[in-house]
């Protein structure tokens, strides 16, 4: 069983052509109506308070953010579009991950994916960047600390595209361990190995990067590596920034992983939350630009992330 978060208010976030659109979602329903549905456990949207976003970033950030989308702004950067409805799906997005997972500790499944927009992990905690308002999966990991009681958290992500929100608001935490398997060069330009977390956070960050042309062989090489290292982590429960864009179809970048690649390293993360979770995992949708490349992207991580072990 698997609980999914979909909903037509995640559309709101209107980008016109940008990449990241609304018809991503209707992609990801397409995948999602092709799994069995007496698998899938359906998850509804509810909207964050502010004091929940507070919990990764600073609260002059929020309210900038706030108000100029109040104020007619049309993009918060370059990268960045925003409508009048963005802040509001955001706290949608934030607020149906969060009651997911208090739903996932509740025990009433162990597996919960977010379709949800706008995505979040180049969000830093005093920057919007990289189509990302705030940070759905580092205020999530926060979230089952502050409220929960977790004490480990690890955050593998393996968007194409380096998560530096994620890596920043962790980067000197011991307690959340963060890995991204990513193309390098490329944007937003961060993950280089050598970054492993500062002072007590040192040893509990872990990039991965790969030049242009790397596929599965390496993808499943870096989740490996990743599943090696939380035997020593053993974390609580495991997250994962699941963006579908260094799939070979996929228009902003070169990395050439299929539809293979995906359920191998979908296979591997549930053997880990099988054996240091407790199963339990939270999948937050981040890239993925090619339509019909995430429709099968995401129906086979699903169908990987959702077998009982």
């Amino acid at each position: 069983m698997i609980g999914v978060l979909m909903d037509a208010i995640y559309r709101e976030h209107d980008t016109g052509g940008h990449p990241e659109c609304g018809a991503r979602l209707l992609a990801v329903e397409r995948a999602v109506g092709r799994l069995p549905q007496d698998s899938v456990i359906p998850l509804s949207p509810v909207a964050a308070a502010v004091e929940d976003l507070e919990l990764v970033h600073d609260p002059k950030h929020i309210r900038g953010i706030q108000s100029r989308i109040e104020s007619g702004a049309t993009q918060l950067d370059m990268d960045t579009v925003v409508s009048p409805r963005s802040f509001d799906v955001a706290l949608h997005a934030v607020g149906g991950a969060l009651a997911g997972l208090d739903r996932v500790i509740a025990g009433e499944m162990k597996r919960a994916f977010f379709a949800v927009r706008p995505p979040g992990h180049h969000a830093e905690p005093n920057r919007a960047m990289g189509f990302c308002l705030f940070n759905n999966v580092a205020i999530g990991a926060r979230h089952l600390q502050e409220r929960h009681g977790v004490e480990r958290v690890a955050i593998y992500d393996f968007d194409v595209h380096h998560g530096n929100g994620t890596m920043e608001a962790f980067i000197e935490d011991p307690t959340v361990f963060y890995a991204s398997v990513h193309q390098w060069p490329l944007y937003p330009g961060t993950g280089h190995p050598a970054d492993q977390g500062r002072g007590a956070g040192r040893g509990t960050t872990l990039n991965m990067p790969y030049p242009a042309g790397a596929g599965n062989r390496e993808y499943q090489e870096a989740t490996q590596i990743f599943c090696d290292a939380m035997d020593r982590f053993r974390p609580q429960v495991l997250l994962i920034s699941a963006g579908f864009d260094a799939h070979f179809a996929d228009p902003l970048a070169g990395h050439e992983v299929d539809e293979e690649g995906y359920t191998s390293m979908a296979t591997l993360l549930r053997q880990l939350a099988d054996a240091h979770c407790d199963g339990r995992v939270g999948v937050f949708l981040e890239g993925g630009y090619h339509l019909r490349a995430l429709e099968n992207s995401v129906f086979h991580t699903l169908t990987a992330l959702s077998k009982d072990p």
